[in-house]
């Protein structure tokens, strides 16, 4: 009972120091700080980069709106729900491939809208428009030291910017406040015909906005194409041409254009869209305008943010929390206590055995050994320690003593001779001390011992006797 309450009291403690464990590496990483040099622009992240407060916003509005994590060829699907709007806000987790890239596209040609809120968007999905061409150049190039939650710091030398005209995207829009990390927009014509600058450029591509961006737009919009279906052929009704809705002395910041029967917008500041800028002047409108100018479902891309449902959705819940590790390292727990149930917890002990060989074999062994090692030093010193011994106790004295003096208390008590024990003792401690021996010599030098232990009566001991008898 002992030995399992020792068990039981170990394995609470080892709980409860792996609880510790992961509770203080959870607190450490919530302790990370949010920059703009490395953003997180998820609807689930509630820091100064992510974009939870406009998600939340629309979803207690009544606009409907939901986080996409599946892949975008399941935008071409059928069963899916109806979305109207996809909403891409960089940086992304994960960067898209060019499978994503032809289904994102063949979904706006389909009449999709496709919102892309970012720095410098990937160029495969701004394809361009007859022989415009829209790309992005970064401008400041955001640091560590910059706080995004410090509207004083993103904002520094930066002026509020009023549309350039009136769209419906800048509807109720009198200025917005972009970061000073805000890139710019430009577009180009590849047309060898045009003899226009890039400044004309992009004044004409102002000026080309025609009445179908006020009339069409609000109307009710095509069916997205299933990816089986034929392609439906472009929309030629309005024209190509890119239009500026917002721009500074730098370049534009918003910018939409057709693609097919749908709109690709772009705007080139995600400070805009984030928590820490969405209640700076008007960005909030400009926002609400964006993503809800076209009725239906408006779905925020979560897949490249990394929080697609590729896991399960269980896990995903609990995903960033030390529940996982803590269940993980209890199934282990378990599996190791299964494993050893009914298994020895020491080594194994053997039965109890009673040793019924001589104990002279292991003198015969130890014999044999240093006569085939030639170590008669050894033997003969095996032999004179116990002699020795039995002397100096026979004659009264210390097993230290001087050999001479020894040697004369044992004549004393004895009928041997002084001089012959002491010539013996000496010889033996000679041949232990390194003189050379013979085996013939060591054989000689421990039968005079043995005689001198016989001469006095010393070798009949209880142990001598019961050696004796066993040997019988």
């Amino acid at each position: 009972m002992r030995q399992r309450f020792a068990i039981i009291v170990t394995v609470v403690l080892v709980l409860g120091v792996l609880i510790a464990i992961n509770a203080a590496s959870y607190e450490s990483e919530d302790e990370r700080q949010d920059t703009e040099l490395s953003p997180n622009r998820s609807t689930y992240h509630s820091g100064a980069t992510g974009t939870r407060a406009l998600y939340d916003f629309l979803s207690e509005s009544g606009y409907p709106v939901m986080r996409w994590r599946e892949v975008p060829a399941q935008l071409l699907g059928e069963t899916r729900q109806r979305v109207q709007t996809f909403v891409i806000v960089g940086d992304i987790a994960l960067s898209i491939d060019e499978d994503e890239v032809r289904s994102l596209l063949l979904w706006v040609k389909g009449g999709g809208r496709l919102v892309l809120v970012d720095r410098r968007p990937d160029d495969r999905i701004l394809p361009p428009s007859d022989h415009w061409v829209v790309a992005t150049e970064f401008g400041d190039f955001p640091s560590l030291t910059v706080n995004p939650g410090n509207v004083g710091e993103m904002t520094e030398n930066v002026k509020p910017i009023q549309p350039v005209q009136p769209t419906l995207l800048t509807q109720n829009v009198e200025s917005v406040m972009p970061s000073r990390f805000a890139a710019h927009i430009s577009i180009t014509s590849t047309n060898s015909n045009s003899n226009n600058g890039p400044d004309d450029t992009a004044g004409a591509a102002r000026s080309l906005q025609n009445s179908d961006e006020f009339e069409n737009e609000p109307s009710a919009t095509p069916e997205p194409v299933s990816p089986l279906a034929p392609a439906q052929e472009e929309s030629t009704s309005g024209s190509p041409a890119p239009v500026v809705h917002v721009e500074n002395s730098r370049g534009a910041l918003l910018v939409d254009y057709p693609h097919g029967n749908g709109r690709i917008v772009i705007l080139s500041d995600p400070y805009i869209f984030s928590n820490g800028g969405l209640s700076l002047r008007d960005n909030l409108q400009l926002a609400i305008n964006l993503l809800t100018m076209r009725e239906g479902l408006i779905a925020f891309d979560e897949y490249h943010q990394g929080k697609g449902t590729t896991r399960n959705a269980l896990i995903g819940y609990f995903s960033g929390t030390p529940i996982l590790p803590i269940l993980g390292q209890l199934v282990a727990l378990i599996l190791v206590i299964v494993w050893t149930r009914s298994r020895r917890f020491a080594r194994p002990l053997p039965l109890k055995q009673i040793d019924r060989r001589s104990s002279l074999e292991f003198v015969a062994s130890m014999a044999e050994i240093q006569q085939r090692a030639r170590a008669y030093d050894l033997a003969i010193e095996n032999v004179y320690s116990r002699t020795r011994r039995v002397l100096a106790r026979y004659a009264g004295m210390d097993y230290n003593s001087p050999r001479a003096e020894v040697a004369a208390r044992v004549a004393a008590r004895s009928s041997l001779e002084s001089r012959s024990i002491e010539v013996l003792m000496r010889q033996c401690e000679e041949a232990i001390n390194g003189a050379p021996v013979t085996e013939r010599q060591s054989i000689l030098l421990v039968k005079r011992l043995r005689d001198v232990e016989r001469a006095l009566g010393l070798r009949m001991r209880a142990r001598d006797a019961r050696q004796a008898t066993q040997k019988v």
